[in-house]
């Protein structure tokens, strides 16, 4: 019988059931913290980084079939 306090951690199966719950766990984080440096930053700072954003798209090579 699996322990289901351990199958949390992934220490006893369920590891890719704990990998995954982490990862959503850690999106989540991330989302809070685009959030937060979003109203931090000034409609200037986030063109600026929108322009650089958009160059890095168009400079990469596009796949032809």
């Amino acid at each position: 019988m699996k322990d289901p306090h351990a199958v949390a951690l992934g220490r006893k199966g369920g590891k890719a059931r704990a990998k995954a719950q982490s990862a959503s766990a850690l999106s989540a984080i991330g989302r809070k913290g685009a959030a937060a440096r979003e109203q931090e930053l000034t409609a200037v700072e986030r063109s600026k980084i929108a322009r650089i954003a958009a160059k890095a798209r168009w400079k990469k090579e596009r796949k032809t079939e």
